[in-house]
Protein backbone atom coordinates (compact mmCIF):
# COMPACT_ATOMS: atom_id res chain seq x y z
CA UNK A 1 0.00 0.00 0.00
CA UNK A 2 1.15 3.35 -0.95
CA UNK A 3 0.83 6.80 0.62
CA UNK A 4 -1.37 8.84 -1.56
CA UNK A 5 1.49 11.61 -1.96
CA UNK A 6 3.97 8.50 -3.67
CA UNK A 7 0.67 7.59 -5.57
CA UNK A 8 0.08 10.65 -7.15
CA UNK A 9 3.98 10.65 -7.81
CA UNK A 10 4.08 7.53 -9.67
CA UNK A 11 0.97 8.02 -11.77
CA UNK A 12 1.98 11.51 -13.06
CA UNK A 13 5.85 10.35 -13.95
CA UNK A 14 3.91 7.24 -15.91
CA UNK A 15 2.11 9.85 -17.67
CA UNK A 16 3.82 11.13 -21.30
CA UNK A 17 2.22 14.09 -22.60
CA UNK A 18 0.48 14.00 -26.23
CA UNK A 19 3.00 14.30 -29.17
CA UNK A 20 3.53 17.47 -30.68
CA UNK A 21 4.21 16.03 -34.07
CA UNK A 22 2.12 13.10 -34.13
CA UNK A 23 -0.98 13.52 -31.83
CA UNK A 24 -2.51 17.46 -33.29
CA UNK A 25 -4.85 18.53 -35.49
CA UNK A 26 -6.26 21.95 -36.96
CA UNK A 27 -9.40 23.33 -35.81
CA UNK A 28 -11.52 26.57 -36.79
CA UNK A 29 -11.23 29.33 -33.95
CA UNK A 30 -14.47 28.99 -33.51
CA UNK A 31 -14.48 25.59 -32.24
CA UNK A 32 -10.67 25.94 -30.68
CA UNK A 33 -13.00 26.72 -26.56
CA UNK A 34 -11.09 24.83 -23.92
CA UNK A 35 -8.69 23.36 -26.48
CA UNK A 36 -5.35 22.78 -26.15
CA UNK A 37 -2.34 24.91 -27.73
CA UNK A 38 0.11 22.82 -29.66
CA UNK A 39 2.26 25.05 -30.90
CA UNK A 40 2.91 29.01 -30.23
CA UNK A 41 1.55 31.43 -32.45
CA UNK A 42 2.61 34.49 -33.52
CA UNK A 43 0.85 37.41 -35.73
CA UNK A 44 1.88 39.93 -38.29
CA UNK A 45 0.33 41.93 -36.61
CA UNK A 46 1.35 45.32 -34.32
CA UNK A 47 -0.73 45.79 -31.27
CA UNK A 48 -2.35 48.12 -31.74
CA UNK A 49 -2.12 48.24 -35.27
CA UNK A 50 -0.96 52.07 -35.27
CA UNK A 51 -0.97 55.00 -32.65
CA UNK A 52 -4.20 55.59 -31.49
CA UNK A 53 -6.15 57.27 -29.03
CA UNK A 54 -7.25 56.14 -25.16
CA UNK A 55 -9.87 59.27 -24.56
CA UNK A 56 -12.35 61.30 -26.55
CA UNK A 57 -11.12 64.33 -26.76
CA UNK A 58 -8.94 66.66 -29.13
CA UNK A 59 -5.15 65.39 -30.91
CA UNK A 60 -2.91 68.23 -30.51
CA UNK A 61 0.71 69.60 -30.51
CA UNK A 62 2.53 69.33 -26.97
CA UNK A 63 4.21 71.96 -27.19
CA UNK A 64 1.12 73.89 -28.20
CA UNK A 65 -0.63 73.21 -24.97
CA UNK A 66 2.11 72.81 -22.17
CA UNK A 67 1.10 75.60 -20.32
CA UNK A 68 -2.17 75.97 -20.86
CA UNK A 69 -4.19 76.81 -17.89
CA UNK A 70 -8.24 77.83 -17.13
CA UNK A 71 -6.95 81.49 -16.89
CA UNK A 72 -4.80 81.38 -19.60
CA UNK A 73 -5.87 78.19 -22.38
CA UNK A 74 -3.97 78.25 -25.35
CA UNK A 75 -6.55 78.36 -28.10
CA UNK A 76 -6.60 75.82 -31.17
CA UNK A 77 -8.66 75.54 -34.20
CA UNK A 78 -10.33 72.47 -35.32
CA UNK A 79 -9.16 71.30 -38.73
CA UNK A 80 -10.97 67.74 -38.53
CA UNK A 81 -13.21 65.40 -36.85
CA UNK A 82 -11.55 61.81 -36.27
CA UNK A 83 -13.88 59.12 -35.73
CA UNK A 84 -12.52 55.48 -34.75
CA UNK A 85 -11.97 53.92 -38.32
CA UNK A 86 -11.54 56.93 -40.02
CA UNK A 87 -8.41 57.56 -41.74
CA UNK A 88 -6.82 61.29 -41.25
CA UNK A 89 -6.60 63.87 -44.11
CA UNK A 90 -4.22 66.56 -42.30
CA UNK A 91 -1.34 66.82 -40.51
CA UNK A 92 -1.58 68.97 -37.52
CA UNK A 93 0.41 72.18 -37.64
CA UNK A 94 1.21 74.55 -34.87
CA UNK A 95 -1.93 76.30 -33.76
CA UNK A 96 -4.05 73.62 -34.56
CA UNK A 97 -5.73 70.54 -33.26
CA UNK A 98 -8.00 67.70 -34.71
CA UNK A 99 -11.55 66.37 -32.91
CA UNK A 100 -11.20 62.62 -31.93
CA UNK A 101 -12.75 59.41 -30.27
CA UNK A 102 -11.50 56.16 -28.63
CA UNK A 103 -9.86 54.24 -30.51
CA UNK A 104 -9.63 56.42 -33.55
CA UNK A 105 -6.36 57.26 -35.39
CA UNK A 106 -4.06 60.19 -34.47
CA UNK A 107 -2.67 62.36 -37.26
CA UNK A 108 0.00 62.95 -38.10
CA UNK A 109 1.66 65.86 -36.44
CA UNK A 110 -0.16 65.49 -33.22
CA UNK A 111 1.63 63.43 -30.07
CA UNK A 112 -1.11 64.21 -27.08
CA UNK A 113 -4.34 63.90 -26.58
CA UNK A 114 -6.17 66.58 -24.07
CA UNK A 115 -9.38 64.70 -22.82
CA UNK A 116 -12.70 66.54 -23.83
CA UNK A 117 -13.34 67.44 -19.89
CA UNK A 118 -10.93 69.66 -20.26
CA UNK A 119 -11.40 72.04 -23.11
CA UNK A 120 -14.24 74.09 -23.96
CA UNK A 121 -15.49 74.28 -27.46
CA UNK A 122 -16.41 77.02 -29.36
CA UNK A 123 -17.53 76.50 -32.88
CA UNK A 124 -14.25 75.54 -34.99
CA UNK A 125 -12.06 76.56 -32.05
CA UNK A 126 -11.53 74.15 -28.86
CA UNK A 127 -10.09 76.32 -25.50
CA UNK A 128 -7.41 73.98 -23.52
CA UNK A 129 -8.35 74.60 -20.23
CA UNK A 130 -5.46 72.29 -18.51
CA UNK A 131 -2.00 71.10 -19.66
CA UNK A 132 -1.72 67.74 -20.33
CA UNK A 133 1.06 65.42 -19.78
CA UNK A 134 3.22 64.85 -23.38
CA UNK A 135 1.78 61.95 -24.69
CA UNK A 136 -1.17 61.53 -22.60
CA UNK A 137 -3.69 58.94 -23.47
CA UNK A 138 -1.97 58.15 -26.52
CA UNK A 139 -1.53 54.31 -26.90
CA UNK A 140 1.65 53.86 -29.28
CA UNK A 141 1.74 51.12 -32.28
CA UNK A 142 3.28 48.26 -30.98
CA UNK A 143 3.29 49.00 -27.13
CA UNK A 144 1.05 45.86 -26.28
CA UNK A 145 2.71 43.64 -28.98
CA UNK A 146 5.51 43.34 -31.65
CA UNK A 147 4.68 41.53 -34.84
CA UNK A 148 6.59 38.50 -35.06
CA UNK A 149 7.61 37.50 -31.12
CA UNK A 150 5.15 35.28 -29.66
CA UNK A 151 1.75 35.99 -28.97
CA UNK A 152 0.99 32.48 -27.22
CA UNK A 153 2.94 30.13 -26.35
CA UNK A 154 1.93 26.00 -26.73
CA UNK A 155 0.68 23.83 -24.00
CA UNK A 156 -2.03 26.18 -22.69
CA UNK A 157 -5.78 25.70 -22.24
CA UNK A 158 -7.66 28.21 -24.91
CA UNK A 159 -10.13 29.96 -22.62
CA UNK A 160 -12.53 32.90 -23.51
CA UNK A 161 -9.15 35.73 -23.17
CA UNK A 162 -7.31 33.93 -25.52
CA UNK A 163 -9.57 33.08 -28.25
CA UNK A 164 -9.82 36.99 -28.17
CA UNK A 165 -6.53 37.88 -28.29
CA UNK A 166 -6.14 34.96 -31.70
CA UNK A 167 -9.22 36.58 -33.32
CA UNK A 168 -7.67 40.18 -32.86
CA UNK A 169 -4.39 38.60 -34.40
CA UNK A 170 -6.34 37.09 -37.49
CA UNK A 171 -5.87 33.33 -36.60
CA UNK A 172 -8.72 31.64 -37.90
CA UNK A 173 -7.28 27.98 -37.67
CA UNK A 174 -5.20 26.52 -34.68
CA UNK A 175 -2.91 23.50 -34.42
CA UNK A 176 -4.59 22.80 -31.12
CA UNK A 177 -3.51 18.84 -29.24
CA UNK A 178 -6.62 16.26 -29.96
CA UNK A 179 -8.19 14.99 -27.29
CA UNK A 180 -7.08 12.24 -24.73
CA UNK A 181 -9.12 9.00 -25.17
CA UNK A 182 -10.65 7.34 -22.24
CA UNK A 183 -11.44 3.82 -22.57
CA UNK A 184 -14.95 3.18 -19.83
CA UNK A 185 -16.05 0.29 -18.59
CA UNK A 186 -17.39 -1.19 -15.51
CA UNK A 187 -17.59 -4.49 -14.09
CA UNK A 188 -19.87 -6.80 -12.19
CA UNK A 189 -22.63 -9.13 -12.56
CA UNK A 190 -24.91 -7.07 -10.03
CA UNK A 191 -25.08 -3.87 -12.55
CA UNK A 192 -27.76 -2.86 -14.89
CA UNK A 193 -28.29 0.56 -17.05
CA UNK A 194 -30.56 3.01 -16.24
CA UNK A 195 -33.10 1.81 -18.04
CA UNK A 196 -33.21 -2.02 -17.34
CA UNK A 197 -35.99 -2.54 -14.29
CA UNK A 198 -34.07 -3.38 -11.12
CA UNK A 199 -34.32 -6.33 -9.43
CA UNK A 200 -33.83 -7.87 -5.85
CA UNK A 201 -29.50 -7.53 -5.42
CA UNK A 202 -28.99 -5.34 -8.40
CA UNK A 203 -27.54 -1.86 -8.42
CA UNK A 204 -27.47 0.58 -11.53
CA UNK A 205 -23.99 1.56 -12.68
CA UNK A 206 -23.68 4.95 -11.89
CA UNK A 207 -20.25 5.07 -12.55
CA UNK A 208 -19.90 5.09 -16.15
CA UNK A 209 -22.75 7.69 -16.11
CA UNK A 210 -20.30 9.56 -13.70
CA UNK A 211 -17.00 8.82 -15.33
CA UNK A 212 -17.81 10.03 -19.17
CA UNK A 213 -19.18 13.48 -17.20
CA UNK A 214 -15.86 14.27 -15.55
CA UNK A 215 -14.18 12.61 -18.99
CA UNK A 216 -15.81 15.46 -20.74
CA UNK A 217 -15.76 17.90 -18.20
CA UNK A 218 -11.74 17.38 -18.20
CA UNK A 219 -11.55 18.07 -22.26
CA UNK A 220 -11.58 14.87 -23.03
CA UNK A 221 -13.13 11.90 -25.43
CA UNK A 222 -14.82 9.30 -23.35
CA UNK A 223 -15.40 5.80 -24.75
CA UNK A 224 -17.96 3.70 -23.22
CA UNK A 225 -17.40 0.13 -23.10
CA UNK A 226 -20.33 -0.88 -21.32
CA UNK A 227 -20.81 -3.20 -18.58
CA UNK A 228 -18.87 -6.24 -18.55
CA UNK A 229 -19.72 -9.16 -16.32
CA UNK A 230 -17.39 -11.34 -13.83
CA UNK A 231 -16.12 -13.48 -16.40
CA UNK A 232 -12.21 -13.57 -17.19
CA UNK A 233 -12.81 -14.29 -20.62
CA UNK A 234 -15.10 -11.68 -20.99
CA UNK A 235 -12.94 -9.23 -19.20
CA UNK A 236 -9.37 -9.85 -20.81
CA UNK A 237 -11.49 -9.48 -24.45
CA UNK A 238 -12.72 -5.87 -22.91
CA UNK A 239 -9.21 -5.07 -21.64
CA UNK A 240 -7.65 -5.83 -24.75
CA UNK A 241 -9.59 -3.60 -26.54
CA UNK A 242 -9.59 -0.79 -24.20
CA UNK A 243 -5.63 -0.44 -24.56
CA UNK A 244 -5.80 -1.11 -27.80
CA UNK A 245 -7.98 1.91 -28.50
CA UNK A 246 -7.35 4.55 -25.95
CA UNK A 247 -4.52 6.62 -24.25
CA UNK A 248 -6.28 5.85 -20.54
CA UNK A 249 -8.67 3.03 -19.25
CA UNK A 250 -10.43 2.99 -16.34
CA UNK A 251 -12.70 0.38 -15.04
CA UNK A 252 -14.54 0.31 -11.95
CA UNK A 253 -15.04 -2.82 -9.71
CA UNK A 254 -13.05 -5.97 -9.63
CA UNK A 255 -9.93 -4.62 -8.24
CA UNK A 256 -10.46 -5.67 -4.68
CA UNK A 257 -9.62 -8.78 -2.74
CA UNK A 258 -13.01 -11.32 -3.26
CA UNK A 259 -13.27 -14.08 -5.02
CA UNK A 260 -14.57 -12.58 -8.12
CA UNK A 261 -12.36 -9.52 -8.52
CA UNK A 262 -10.27 -10.63 -11.48
CA UNK A 263 -9.01 -7.08 -13.08
CA UNK A 264 -5.15 -7.42 -11.35
CA UNK A 265 -4.62 -10.92 -12.92
CA UNK A 266 -5.80 -10.47 -15.93
CA UNK A 267 -4.13 -7.34 -17.13
CA UNK A 268 -0.88 -8.86 -15.73
CA UNK A 269 -1.84 -11.88 -18.14
CA UNK A 270 -1.81 -9.01 -20.79
CA UNK A 271 2.00 -8.01 -19.77
CA UNK A 272 1.00 -4.94 -18.09
CA UNK A 273 3.19 -3.81 -14.96
CA UNK A 274 1.08 -2.67 -11.79
CA UNK A 275 2.61 0.37 -10.20
CA UNK A 276 0.02 0.59 -7.40
CA UNK A 277 -2.30 -1.94 -6.16
CA UNK A 278 -3.81 0.08 -3.19
CA UNK A 279 -3.06 3.34 -1.73
CA UNK A 280 -3.61 4.51 1.85
CA UNK A 281 -6.83 6.59 1.63
CA UNK A 282 -10.29 6.51 2.58
CA UNK A 283 -12.26 5.85 0.53
CA UNK A 284 -10.10 4.62 -2.67
CA UNK A 285 -7.91 2.40 -1.21
CA UNK A 286 -8.33 -0.62 -3.68
CA UNK A 287 -6.70 1.55 -6.29
CA UNK A 288 -4.66 -0.31 -9.24
CA UNK A 289 -2.69 1.74 -11.65
CA UNK A 290 -0.50 0.05 -14.66
CA UNK A 291 0.65 0.64 -17.77
CA UNK A 292 0.78 -1.55 -20.96
CA UNK A 293 3.22 -1.98 -23.00
CA UNK A 294 2.90 0.06 -26.57
CA UNK A 295 3.67 -2.45 -29.08
CA UNK A 296 3.00 -6.37 -30.47
CA UNK A 297 2.00 -8.04 -27.05
CA UNK A 298 -2.10 -6.15 -27.35
CA UNK A 299 -1.84 -5.13 -31.32
CA UNK A 300 -2.00 -0.98 -29.76
CA UNK A 301 -2.95 1.09 -32.63
CA UNK A 302 -1.86 4.08 -30.65
CA UNK A 303 2.71 4.28 -30.07
CA UNK A 304 1.66 5.30 -26.49
CA UNK A 305 1.56 3.19 -23.49
CA UNK A 306 -1.68 3.23 -22.35
CA UNK A 307 -2.26 3.94 -18.81
CA UNK A 308 -4.74 1.73 -16.35
CA UNK A 309 -7.05 2.80 -13.40
CA UNK A 310 -8.90 0.01 -11.83
CA UNK A 311 -10.73 2.12 -9.76
CA UNK A 312 -13.23 1.01 -6.98
CA UNK A 313 -16.53 0.12 -7.38
CA UNK A 314 -18.01 2.06 -4.99
CA UNK A 315 -19.59 5.30 -6.28
CA UNK A 316 -18.06 7.57 -3.89
CA UNK A 317 -14.56 6.19 -4.16
CA UNK A 318 -14.90 6.55 -7.87
CA UNK A 319 -15.28 9.94 -8.25
CA UNK A 320 -12.57 10.69 -5.34
CA UNK A 321 -10.32 8.33 -6.84
CA UNK A 322 -10.77 10.37 -10.37
CA UNK A 323 -10.80 13.71 -8.80
CA UNK A 324 -7.21 12.46 -6.85
CA UNK A 325 -5.65 10.73 -9.44
CA UNK A 326 -7.19 10.52 -12.47
CA UNK A 327 -8.07 14.06 -14.01
CA UNK A 328 -4.33 15.19 -12.84
CA UNK A 329 -3.04 12.24 -15.11
CA UNK A 330 -5.78 13.40 -18.14
CA UNK A 331 -4.45 16.92 -17.48
CA UNK A 332 -0.37 16.02 -18.31
CA UNK A 333 -1.40 13.75 -20.88
CA UNK A 334 -3.44 16.34 -22.87
CA UNK A 335 -0.92 18.46 -23.40
CA UNK A 336 -1.03 20.87 -20.85
CA UNK A 337 2.67 22.49 -19.91
CA UNK A 338 2.07 23.25 -16.25
CA UNK A 339 -0.80 23.11 -13.51
CA UNK A 340 -1.50 19.51 -13.80
CA UNK A 341 -1.68 18.94 -9.88
CA UNK A 342 -4.95 19.18 -7.70
CA UNK A 343 -5.26 22.23 -6.44
CA UNK A 344 -5.49 22.70 -2.61
CA UNK A 345 -6.73 24.99 -0.40
CA UNK A 346 -6.42 26.45 2.92
CA UNK A 347 -9.97 27.35 4.29
CA UNK A 348 -12.38 27.24 7.38
CA UNK A 349 -13.96 24.08 8.51
CA UNK A 350 -18.15 25.31 9.57
CA UNK A 351 -18.23 21.67 11.15
CA UNK A 352 -16.55 19.35 12.72
CA UNK A 353 -14.38 16.69 10.76
CA UNK A 354 -13.96 13.44 11.81
CA UNK A 355 -11.30 10.43 11.38
CA UNK A 356 -10.46 6.91 12.33
CA UNK A 357 -6.54 8.44 11.41
CA UNK A 358 -5.65 5.50 10.10
CA UNK A 359 -5.75 6.34 6.47
CA UNK A 360 -5.86 9.80 4.67
CA UNK A 361 -9.35 11.08 4.79
CA UNK A 362 -11.52 12.53 2.15
CA UNK A 363 -15.02 14.23 3.32
CA UNK A 364 -17.09 15.74 0.75
CA UNK A 365 -19.27 19.03 0.96
CA UNK A 366 -19.52 22.55 -0.44
CA UNK A 367 -16.93 25.53 0.08
CA UNK A 368 -19.25 28.87 1.07
CA UNK A 369 -17.58 32.53 1.15
CA UNK A 370 -18.42 33.62 4.30
CA UNK A 371 -18.06 37.75 4.92
CA UNK A 372 -14.59 36.95 2.31
CA UNK A 373 -13.58 33.72 4.27
CA UNK A 374 -13.98 30.60 2.84
CA UNK A 375 -15.87 27.92 4.53
CA UNK A 376 -16.05 24.34 4.18
CA UNK A 377 -19.62 22.91 4.90
CA UNK A 378 -19.51 19.27 5.12
CA UNK A 379 -22.31 17.55 3.55
CA UNK A 380 -25.13 15.95 5.79
CA UNK A 381 -25.99 12.16 6.11
CA UNK A 382 -23.35 9.20 5.65
CA UNK A 383 -19.60 9.86 3.95
CA UNK A 384 -19.72 6.06 3.27
CA UNK A 385 -18.06 4.77 -0.40
CA UNK A 386 -20.91 3.52 -1.24
CA UNK A 387 -23.39 6.65 -0.32
CA UNK A 388 -23.67 8.38 -3.69
CA UNK A 389 -26.96 11.12 -3.16
CA UNK A 390 -25.06 13.59 -0.69
CA UNK A 391 -22.66 14.31 -3.32
CA UNK A 392 -24.43 16.05 -5.41
CA UNK A 393 -23.69 19.78 -5.31
CA UNK A 394 -20.63 19.21 -3.38
CA UNK A 395 -17.43 20.96 -4.98
CA UNK A 396 -14.98 20.13 -2.30
CA UNK A 397 -12.81 17.44 -0.66
CA UNK A 398 -11.94 18.25 3.00
CA UNK A 399 -8.78 16.50 3.55
CA UNK A 400 -7.82 14.89 7.48
CA UNK A 401 -3.84 13.38 6.98
CA UNK A 402 -3.07 10.13 8.36
CA UNK A 403 -3.33 10.60 12.06
CA UNK A 404 -5.32 13.24 12.27
CA UNK A 405 -8.60 12.22 13.92
CA UNK A 406 -10.32 15.44 14.42
CA UNK A 407 -10.73 19.25 13.39
CA UNK A 408 -12.72 21.34 15.23
CA UNK A 409 -15.52 23.83 13.75
CA UNK A 410 -13.32 26.90 12.63
CA UNK A 411 -10.31 25.24 12.30
CA UNK A 412 -8.17 25.68 9.45
CA UNK A 413 -8.97 22.99 6.94
CA UNK A 414 -6.77 21.50 3.64
CA UNK A 415 -9.85 20.91 0.96
CA UNK A 416 -9.35 19.82 -2.87
CA UNK A 417 -11.26 21.93 -5.15
CA UNK A 418 -13.23 20.28 -7.30
CA UNK A 419 -14.28 21.25 -11.07
CA UNK A 420 -17.87 20.89 -10.69
CA UNK A 421 -18.74 23.04 -8.04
Amino acid sequence: MVSVGDAQAIILNLVQPLDRQRDTEVVDLLTADSRILATPVTSPLDFPHWDNSAMDGYAVRYEDVQHSSAQQPAVLEIVEDIPAGYQPKFRIQSGEAARIFTGAVIPAGADTIVIQERTRREENRVFILAAPQPQEFVRHKASFYQAGTQLLPGGIKLNASEIAVLAAAQCPQLNVYRRPRVAIFSTGDELLTVDQPLQSGQIVDSNQYALAALVKESGAEPILLGIVKDDPVTLERVIAHAVAIADIVLSSGGVSVGDYDYVDKIIESLKAEIHIRSVEMRPGKPLTVATFPSTDAINRVSPHSALYFGLPGNPAAVLVTFWRFVLPAIKKLSGITEGWEPVFLKVRSHDELRSDGKRETYLWGKLHLIDGVYEFHKAGGSHSSGNLINLAQTNALAVLPMGKTLIYPQEEVQVLQLSNG
